[in-house]
């Protein structure tokens, strides 16, 4: 059977794949459009279980919120270089499962995974675009935010950084200037209560051991101690934190004066914790020139 034009190019538009693709997988199924679809579809995800270990540290950070401004979902996609990430099939995907994670109102990758965008689910989606691309992608966190009697604020810096934040009694301006807060300083929660016990007490031996070292007497080490995890609460707490407009003034100060409170937020930054392999490709030549 002859394979035409119109036929390589309704199989790109339904599988989004190259042109030689298309053609070679129509003639292998012998012009079967359906055929050609389950075998590409089947090659794809071949290729996507390869390239499943390879480390994505790259990629997007995508926020999506509701029209009353009372849910929101912040969700990281990984990938392996920045010019995936920044390239359109990447930005349009991500854009796609966080509309899907915000509509659906699933909480966990795993349900997300079994939603559907177009004719396929989520997952399929991923598979086929790591075989389209040839990166390694991961649909790596996802959170979801809905508020009770406040609003839900956020803060998007490039596609790197994203903070949704569930903030009540609050003006615009202010409620978008604490997430742009959150983005640059980095809170580990809300308040002090709100840390790791673990934490804290992995803190406190590292203060005391440093404090020890000093060779004061007891009483000055343990003041010494006490100083320093006080120091350190401000430092990770929000509300102990100066505030970046105004740094003579604290988030907790800043809110009360407003009558105001956060409640939650969740603040996102592409790879972060990811291990990423470090290559020299200068060594790396180097090596096979003198192998051989």
């Amino acid at each position: 059977m002859s394979i035409t034009a119109a036929m390589v190019k309704e199989l790109r538009e339904r599988t989004g794949s190259g042109m030689m693709e298309c053609k070679k997988a129509l003639v292998e199924a012998n012009g079967d459009m359906d055929v050609a679809i389950e075998q590409m579809r089947k090659a794809g995800l071949a290729k996507a279980d390869k390239k499943s270990d390879r480390t994505a540290a790259e990629g997007n950070i995508t926020i999506k919120t509701s029209e009353d401004g009372k849910q929101a979902v912040i969700v990281e996609v990984n990938c392996e270089t920045d010019f995936v990430g920044n390239g359109d099939d990447f930005r349009g995907f991500t854009q796609a499962i966080a509309d899907v994670a915000l509509s659906s109102g699933v909480t966990t990758i795993d349900a997300l995974q079994e939603q559907t965008i177009g004719t396929s689910t989520v997952e399929d989606a991923r598979k086929a675009l790591i075989a389209k691309i040839g990166e390694n992608i991961n649909i790596r966190r996802l959170q979801r935010i809905e508020s009770q009697e406040g609003v839900i604020f956020q803060y998007l810096h490039g596609s790197r950084i994203g903070v949704i934040a569930d903030i009540n009694g609050i003006d615009q301006e202010t409620g978008r200037g604490i997430a742009m807060h959150i983005a640059a300083s980095k809170p580990v929660c809300v308040s002090e209560d709100q840390v790791d016990p673990a934490l804290l007490e992995k803190e406190r031996e590292i203060f005391s051991a440093q404090a020890e070292a000093s060779g004061k007497p007891e009483q000055i080490i343990t003041k010494m101690v006490e100083g320093r995890l006080k120091k350190y609460l401000k430092e990770v707490t929000l509300l102990g934190q100066p505030y970046i407009k105004d740094p003579d003034l604290s988030v907790e100060q800043l809110l009360s004066s407003a009558n105001a409170r956060v409640v939650s937020f969740t603040r996102f930054e592409v790879g972060e914790g990811i291990e990423k392999i470090q290559e020299n490709f200068a060594e790396e030549v180097m090596a096979q020139v003198r192998g051989g």
